[in-house]
């Protein structure tokens, strides 16, 4: 049987974890078919530990992102069934702020500039 006859790229639909990895997750599709979720795809945002999102046995959304036919792989994303979260509104920000006096004496000049000030005082102080 052809793999893309039952699935197809794009579908989503809902699978078990069969088992977890420090890489990703195992999703069973079906008796006969699981695919793969990278560590990358489990969620929105930045995930150090797996198994603080996932364990065996969930019952999980997924997208199927990729089919390889001749490697019989699936990738598939948990995080394309979510939607991203909403970032926090610009609360009339204006685009191009103009520094303050603080920060134009320090701190966010580039380190070439600082270099030369930095050698004078080191000049001084001898």
């Amino acid at each position: 049987m052809i793999m893309s006859e039952k699935f197809t790229e794009g579908q989503v639909l809902t699978g078990k974890v069969t088992g977890v990895q420090p890489y990703g997750a195992f999703v069973a599709l079906d008796d006969q078919i699981q695919g793969l979720v990278h560590i990358s795809e489990v969620t929105h945002g930045f995930v150090k530990d797996i198994n603080e999102f996932i364990a065996v046995g969930d019952e999980v959304n997924v997208k199927i992102i990729s089919i390889d036919e001749e490697k019989n792989k699936y990738s598939l994303s948990i995080r394309a069934t979510e939607e991203a979260p909403k970032k926090a509104p610009q609360a009339n920000k204006p685009s191009n702020p103009k520094p303050s006096q603080q920060e134009e004496q320090g701190g966010f000049n580039t380190l070439k500039d600082k270099l030369n000030e930095w050698l004078k005082q080191s000049e001084q102080n001898k």
